[in-house]
């Protein structure tokens, strides 16, 4: 018999305000439950933040913060040098301005979310990710904090009391030590449907997930990401809450999830 779950879908969001990609964001929101909204430095504008804001509390979606490095050429995906004082200026910042247009907008931020390189490089460094935590906690206590499970951006996040959340990827492909496998790499980006849905029912159910030399990874995870720049990907958010409705997992709220 499966296991109950409660799970969070979530989806990077504001990164691109052309109207192909405006679209397929419109078209995502009713199938997750949980946005990350790119805040004006790695992409989008304080206006993007804002229609994003508006469009995601019609779906009633937990908003949440997704702060990246100032690299647009490379949309925050390029790892840089980085001192401690910058990365929690980046973080304050960032996070700063959408809080305070969510409030605008009568809502509250929910969570944080580092995106690209930011995301990657705390997952393994012990002293940016304690960073990070240390800014997010300064800004508001009860933000949830997400990272890569197993990351030390939970560990970090858990040291100074912060909610965590373990975060999964429906559309990545993993190494063998649980880091995603660099996006210019061969496989890295999985967007065929029925390898999208068996590898997500299998993290869900049994907390486990192949790696790409075909190793077998156990991750537990509170939430999981679908990226609304992966090709098809309004046709994936479908076919994983059809997934989720089939299985008997709950999709919920990030705020909500247990």
């Amino acid at each position: 018999m499966n296991k109950e779950r409660s799970i969070d879908l979530n989806c990077d969001l504001g990164e691109a305000a052309t109207p192909e990609q405006l679209d397929v964001e419109a078209r995502i929101m009713p199938y997750v439950t949980s946005v990350n909204i790119a805040c004006g430095v790695h992409a989008g504008d304080a206006a993007l933040m804002r229609s994003t804001v508006q469009l995601a509390r019609q779906h009633d979606l937990a908003i949440g913060a997704h702060p990246g490095l100032p690299d647009r050429d490379s949309g925050g995906r390029r790892e840089q040098p980085l001192s401690r004082s910058l990365v929690q200026d980046l973080i304050l910042s960032q996070v700063g301005e959408l809080m305070a247009i969510s409030q605008a907008e009568g809502l509250r931020l929910s969570h944080v979310k580092p995106h690209g390189a930011l995301y990657n490089m705390s997952a393994r460094d012990p002293a940016l990710a304690d960073a990070i935590a240390e800014a997010v906690a300064h800004i508001d206590p009860r933000l949830i904090l997400v990272g890569l499970a197993g990351s030390e951006l939970l560990v970090a996040g858990k040291a100074r009391g912060l909610p965590v959340a373990a975060e999964g990827f429906a559309d990545r492909a993993y190494q063998a030590d649980g880091r995603l496998v660099p996006r210019g790499q061969e496989g890295a980006l999985i967007h065929d449907e029925s390898t999208v849905v068996s590898r997500t029912h299998s993290l869900i159910h049994d907390d486990t997930i192949a790696a790409i030399d075909g190793s077998s990874l156990h991750l537990h995870i509170d939430t999981l990401c679908v990226h609304a720049d992966t090709p098809g990907a309004v046709r994936l958010a479908h076919a994983l809450r059809t997934m989720f409705d089939d299985g008997g997992i709950s999709a919920v709220r990030i705020d909500h999830a247990s």
